[in-house]
């Protein structure tokens, strides 16, 4: 089995009406946030690992923030869509695990709710996702409630190819 690990982070500001799009859940609070898109930090973390994973760039290069097709545009529809690109390249998500930094609002209600809705979109076990919420003691643009943001991590794992071999490096 080949695997690829990737790393994505992502960060919005407050500002505008809520509720929060994250993860795929509306998060009832009094701000929205500031993007071209719905802003949901946690999805954009994800895909922005999934696509390093295999060395596919960002989702700004997939989803540039000055094409008008993408504004306002539901982030679930992005995730399933970089869902599809890592399929076709014969990979698909092992696990995912995501870190939402935010002082305020709460994400304990919405966190199986979080996890639900991203293993829908993903076409995996609830069990392979895992979403963790934390605050910075008040630290930090977090901390200030002035936005909040997100570490994803991902693992994919593709098969090989037949007639294909793992090169080890000596």
């Amino acid at each position: 089995m080949n695997i690829r690990i990737g790393m994505g982070y992502d960060v919005h500001k407050f500002g505008g009406e809520g509720p929060l799009s994250l993860a795929g859940v509306k998060v009832p609070f009094d701000q929205g946030f500031i993007a071209h898109s719905d802003g949901d930090v946690a999805i954009h973390a994800l895909c922005d690992a999934m696509l390093g994973a295999l060395a596919m760039g960002d989702i700004g290069q997939h989803f540039p923030d000055n094409a008008s097709e993408f504004e306002n545009i539901d982030s679930r529809i992005l995730l399933r869509h970089v869902n599809d690109l890592i399929i076709k390249k014969g990979y698909a998500v092992s696990n995912c695990d995501l870190t939402i930094v935010a002082q305020a609002p709460k994400m304990a209600p919405h966190i199986v709710l979080m996890r639900e809705t991203l293993a829908a979109d993903l076409g995996v076990n609830v069990d392979q996702v895992s979403v963790k919420a934390t605050t910075t003691e008040k630290l930090g643009f977090e901390g200030r409630k002035e936005g909040i943001s997100v570490q994803a991590v991902v693992l994919l794992q593709g098969k090989l190819q037949q007639g294909e071999s793992q090169q080890v490096n000596k």
